[in-house]
């Protein structure tokens, strides 16, 4: 019921402005990647767009020109790793881009709205780089950049606090059911998270030795052996934001065995994974880093629409009102 925005709305459009400048320039230096232009619209038979967790509808349409059912991404997870191969990608380089999607059946508040930006970027990988040490040295890069981005923020507006600790804590989803045998999955990473500040969870998809995943995951593109969320603590929500989703993807044999597990061998008919089976798509490591979270965590925002303009009902802009919250 105190907050109040450390920066007014011009400042906070500036700062945005420095944040994502900053990241993006330091991301595709230190990760060795291009920028390209990523699609909005894609075709539903194409199966390039991200399922997520398989049961939110996806928003669709068809155009004057065709019947062809076209389809609003939700993101570039798969359509990234096609890109690597046309783009004749080579290795232990990547691509990244500005994607933006709509996610209708999102639940929102004060992290979550129907619009969803962030920078989705892959990587072309070898055989051998598919393990966890190479999962971390990635994360460990990209944990550098954000880093690096808060103390030029902080140079600028010193009011700004966030804190990163200087090395991101590594834990598995099985280590943090043990640590918090009783606790949902989102409450134990607020307790692993309050603890050391900065965390990545990886390893999340399987079925637990509580017969439970940590958290439902699309079975097409990432290797739930080698993926994880990258966590911070957030002191205005008092909770843990997720500032990035990534992992190494699938090969062949990962694939089958996430399909079947899912019951969702259908998917083997799409161009892509049938890709995948045949070996023609490189193998690759990838993910999404929130655009509008990392400014919401840096500039200490409590509501993700004080760095977003999104859509948001009357009942929300009340707590707006309510709640002194600058919504762009």
């Amino acid at each position: 019921m105190h907050y109040q925005s450390k920066l007014n709305l011009i400042d906070t459009e500036i700062a945005i402005k420095l944040i994502k400048d900053t990241f993006e320039t330091k991301l595709y230096k230190k990760l060795n990647l291009l920028r390209v232009s990523a699609p909005l619209i894609v075709s539903e038979t194409s199966g390039l767009n991200d399922h997520l967790s398989g049961v939110e509808r996806i928003v669709t349409f068809t155009s004057k020109n065709s019947d062809e059912k076209l389809e609003i991404v939700q993101s570039l997870a798969k359509w990234k790793r096609v890109a690597l191969k046309r783009y004749d990608i080579l290795y232990d380089s990547g691509i990244y881009t500005d994607m933006n999607a709509i996610r209708c059946d999102e639940d929102l508040d004060y992290t979550h709205s129907l619009y969803v930006d962030q920078w989705d970027w892959e990587k072309h990988i070898s055989e051998d780089e598919r393990t966890l040490k190479y999962l971390f040295a990635e994360v460990n890069k990209i944990y550098e950049v954000l880093k690096e981005t808060n103390t030029i923020l902080k140079e600028k507006y010193p009011i700004c606090n966030a804190y990163l600790p200087s090395k991101i804590f590594l834990i598995s989803s099985e280590e943090l059911l043990k640590l918090y045998p009783n606790l949902p999955p989102v409450e134990r990473e607020n307790e692993i998270t309050k603890l050391h500040k900065a965390v990545f969870v990886y390893q999340i998809g399987w079925p637990l030795s509580n017969g439970l995943p940590h958290g439902s995951r699309a079975a097409d593109y990432d290797d739930w052996h080698l993926n994880g969320d990258v966590l911070v603590w957030h002191e205005p929500l008092q909770k843990a934001l997720e500032l990035s989703s990534m992992g190494i993807r699938v090969n062949k044999d990962s694939l089958l065995k996430q399909l079947k597990h899912k019951n969702e061998n259908f998917k083997l008919k799409y161009q892509y994974s049938q890709n995948i089976v045949d070996n023609t798509l490189p193998l690759s490591i990838g993910g999404g880093i929130g655009q509008s979270r990392l400014c919401m965590f840096l500039l200490e925002k409590k509501h993700i629409g004080e760095v977003q303009a999104s859509y948001w009902d009357d009942e929300a802009h009340k707590l707006f009102e309510k709640e002194n919250l600058n919504i762009l």
